[in-house]
C-alpha cells in the first residue's frame, strides 16, 4: 500500500489500522523515517522523486491499495510552489494528479484508489466556505488569470480549496471511468487535525479546541462533524474493503454513507478536460 497524509491527523490513525492488518504501508511525508519517503506535493520534482523510490522499494510487487489524503487550506490564494502554482491547488490536486499517473502502471488489477475530498465542494452541504465556481485547471492554478476571482483574500483562499477538492472528486470518478476501483471519500468536518496549521490564529485555537471533549455538543448535532478516530477508522474500513458505499463515500454521523456529489462534479466534460489539462500541467500524457 502506498499512502500520502497518514504521519498526523486521521491519516495517521488509519495508517496504524492499515499496518495492523499485516500489509506493508508506504508512506510519502516531509519527514522520512521507516517506511517514510520523503515527499513535498507542493514540489512536482520531490512527487517524480517519491514515485521513483515506491517502484525501486516494492520492485515487480504491485501496489494492491493507493490512499491520497494529505491535504491543506490556505487564507488567502497567494501561496505559489517553486512550479509556479497556486499552492492549495498544487498540494490537494495537481501533486497527487502526477503521483497517481506515476503510479498507475504499478497498480494491482484489483488494486482500490481513495482520495480525500470534502463536502464543502457542494453547495447542497451547506458548509460555511465558498463553493467552487469552477474546476478549470489553469485557473486554479494561476489564479490572477481568473477574472471571477474574489478580492478578498480569504474568499480566496476558501475557494482554492472547495475547488481542488472538486478537482479529486472528478479525478476518482475518471479514475473510475478507466476501470481503476476508485473512491472519492468525504470525512466531514473533522476538527484537531493539522488542516488549519496555516489559518489564522483564532481560527487555529477554535480548530484544536473543537476537536477536543469540549466540541462534543457540537458534533452530537451535526452530521458533517467526526472526530479524529471516526474519520481515520472509517478511511481503513475503505482501504479494506469493509464497506463499499460507492464512488463518493461520505461520512455522516460517524457513519460511511454513499452520497451523490455536487452537480459540477458530476459533469463529464468538466473532469474531462480537467484530466487533460492536469496532464499538461505536470508535463505528462493525456492518456
Amino acid at each position: 500500500m502506498v499512502m500520502t497524509g497518514g504521519t498526523s491527523g486521521f491519516g495517521a490513525v488509519a495508517a496504524r489500522r492499515l499496518r495492523g492488518g499485516n500489509a506493508r504501508l508506504l508512506l510519502g511525508a516531509r519527514r522520512p523515517g521507516t517506511d517514510v519517503f520523503p515527499l513535498d506535493l507542493a514540489d512536482l520534482s520531490s512527487v517524480r522523486g517519491f514515485a521513483a523510490a515506491v517502484r525501486t522499494e516494492l520492485g515487480d510487487t504491485p501496489i494492491d491499495a493507493l490512499i491520497l489524503n494529505a491535504g491543506l487550506v490556505r487564507p488567502d490564494s497567494d501561496g505559489r510552489t517553486v512550479d509556479g502554482f497556486e499552492t492549495t491547488f498544487a498540494v490537494n490536486h495537481l501533486g497527487h494528479y502526477l503521483l497517481l499517473r506515476l503510479l498507475l502502471d504499478a497498480l494491482a488489477e484489483d488494486a482500490i484508489v481513495v482520495l480525500t475530498t470534502s463536502g464543502t465542494h457542494d453547495p447542497a452541504t451547506k458548509a460555511a466556505l465558498v463553493t467552487p465556481r469552477h474546476a478549470d485547471a489553469d485557473l486554479l492554478a494561476h489564479p490572477d488569470r481568473d477574472r471571477g476571482a474574489d478580492p478578498k483574500p480569504s474568499r480566496a483562499g476558501q475557494h482554492a480549496y472547495t475547488a481542488s477538492k472538486l478537482c479529486t472528486v472528478l479525478t476518482a470518478r475518471a479514475l473510475s471511468e478507466r476501470g481503476v476501483t476508485a473512491v472519492a471519500f468525504d470525512p466531514g468536518q473533522v476538527f484537531g487535525t493539522g488542516l488549519a496549521k496555516d489559518l489564522a490564529l483564532p481560527l487555529r485555537i477554535a480548530w484544536k479546541v473543537m476537536g477536543t471533549p469540549v466540541g462534543w455538543p457540537v458534533r452530537r448535532f451535526s452530521a458533517t462533524r467526526n472526530t479524529v478516530s471516526e474519520a481515520g477508522n472509517a478511511l481503513a474500513d475503505l482501504v479494506f474493503r469493509l464497506q463499499s458505499p460507492g464512488g463518493y463515500a461520505a461520512l455522516r454521523h460517524g457513519r460511511l454513507v454513499g452520497l451523490q456529489p455536487s452537480e459540477l462534479a458530476r459533469e463529464e466534460k468538466t473532469g474531462q478536460a480537467l484530466w487533460r489539462d492536469s496532464a499538461r500541467l505536470v508535463g505528462e500524457s493525456s492518456l
